[in-house]
């Protein structure tokens, strides 16, 4: 039953859901419509609002294209795909791919969001590898391991309440810092995690489709014979004139390369015991980088491979600035800040996470950014907080104050589900070189979202800290 129900599900998203870049479009115009409507908001007001977010994600954009080529090179380095081989001796029918794959991604969008990357990876090159694999459901499957970076290391809510001179203490929201015991360690976290787990691989093989043929990604592939492509040393030597050169010399040069990396590993350590587990964006590609470089071995295999994993990355580059446009009406017009008034209008002292949570996931479709979203509606949720326990002991307005940001937190993670943006993030990879678009995977999410919903809910609400 519930496998019928996630293939109705697929269905209507394949017949009634638009381009992801449509999405977006409609989404801005709900968003102008809603700002001109509700607040009120001038209508030019909205348009420079636009504008002026419009540029507000392009260091953000910049980062998700390295994030996203980078690690692809490193999977198409022989070392890794050797390794992919190996794999396969002990993973060899597709419901061990989709489990491996849930439970793999889960893990490492623990670390950090953006190595969800790396799940896509294995994913595509299992799906390679393994016959009878759901291609479509498969990428479902890694988009849905990714909403479990909200409880991990890199989740930016948590990580900003335990920042010093935050922008929520600099305006006397916050009276100071909150320990991430509050948050990331603490019991609710905790169970959100085991839920994430143990429940999620369960639950994607129970919906997994009885029917893949036709949608195996070699299928999908055509004509197009990926054994047959030559190997990037193949392509590299191909280039080299037929004569000794300084040129090929340097082009091929292992010793170079390897100085280079060797820097790039000193600062990665140097890095890493100066700041602890650090793992922003920019040390991420980083690392990424000095991996392509040592598993690569000379500049030109290294530039073949950057060049073939960047065949696929138009979406980001230019969908980006129309959510950040997005994010713009939302921030310059106070329509977010308005959303967090609503909710302290309507909370008590039992019910605010609960309204935490579902505007945590409603602001999500307009701002798809844990930090940015945060910082338009968190303040406003903390102060209706604040109100709400009047006269409490601090601790206790803590400890209201950490449930408010973890619920917001797990459902602006959770309602990416029904929300292409990040799936933006894992299409240059699993979708390169076949036709395939956010109507195809979207539907296969809507019953892991239902049901993951009503569990948040329940745990946002009764599970202590």
């Amino acid at each position: 039953m519930i496998t019928k129900l996630g293939e109705k599900f697929t269905d209507i998203f394949r017949r009634n859901m638009p381009d992801a870049f449509v999405f977006a479009l409609v989404l801005t115009l709900v968003t102008a419509v809603t700002a001109f409507l509700w607040i009120g908001a001038p209508a030019m007001k909205i348009i420079t609002s636009w504008y002026d977010g419009f540029w507000t994600l392009l260091e953000f954009g910049m980062q998700m294209v390295l994030l996203v080529v980078t690690g692809y090179s490193i999977a198409l380095s022989p070392s890794i795909e050797r390794g992919i081989d190996r794999l396969t001796k002990y993973i060899r029918t597709p419901r061990q791919v989709y489990y491996f794959v849930v439970l793999i991604g889960f893990l490492l969008s623990m670390v950090s969001w953006g190595w969800v990357v790396i799940a896509a990876v294995f994913a595509r090159e299992l799906a390679l590898r393994v016959k009878g694999i759901n291609y479509p459901y498969l990428i479902a499957c890694v988009y849905f391991s990714s909403i479990s970076w909200v409880t991990g290391l890199s989740s930016s809510i948590p990580l900003l309440l335990n920042t010093e001179k935050n922008y929520m203490i600099q305006n006397e929201i916050l009276p100071g810092t909150i320990a991430t015991s509050f948050t990331l360690g603490s019991l609710l976290n905790g169970c959100m995690i085991a839920l994430m787990l143990i429940v999620g691989p369960v639950l994607m093989l129970l919906l997994v489709p009885k029917e893949a043929k036709g949608k195996e990604l070699r299928t999908l592939l055509g004509a197009r014979d990926v054994g047959a492509q030559e190997t990037i040393e193949e392509e590299a030597n191909s280039l080299k004139l037929p004569f000794k050169a300084v040129s090929d010399r340097l082009n091929n040069s292992m010793v170079l390369q390897y100085i280079i990396a060797f820097m790039g590993v000193v600062y990665i350590i140097y890095h890493f015991s100066q700041k602890g587990l650090d793992l922003n964006l920019n040390i991420m590609i980083f690392v990424f980088v000095m991996m392509g470089l040592l598993l690569h071995k000379t500049p030109m295999r290294y530039g073949i491979s950057m060049t073939r994993a960047s065949n696929n990355i138009s979406a980001i580059i230019f969908q980006y600035p129309f959510y950040a446009g997005i994010m713009g009406i939302m921030t310059f017009t106070g329509l977010g800040a308005e959303l967090g008034k609503v909710m302290a209008s309507v909370a008590t002292e039992d019910s605010y996470p609960f309204f935490a949570y579902l505007l945590g996931g409603l602001v999500n479709f307009a701002i798809p950014s844990g930090g940015g979203e945060y910082a338009v509606i968190g303040p406003s949720i903390i102060e209706a907080v604040n109100n709400i326990g009047a006269g409490l002991p601090a601790e206790e307005l803590k400890v209201m104050a950490s449930r408010a940001s973890l619920a917001i937190a797990y459902g602006e993670g959770l309602t990416n589900m029904l929300q292409p943006f990040f799936l933006l993030l894992l299409m240059p990879v699993m979708a390169a070189g076949i036709k395939i678009q956010a109507r195809d995977i979207m539907g296969y999410l809507v019953v892991p979202f239902l049901l993951f919903f009503i569990a948040q809910i329940l745990m946002v609400l009764w599970i202590p800290l």
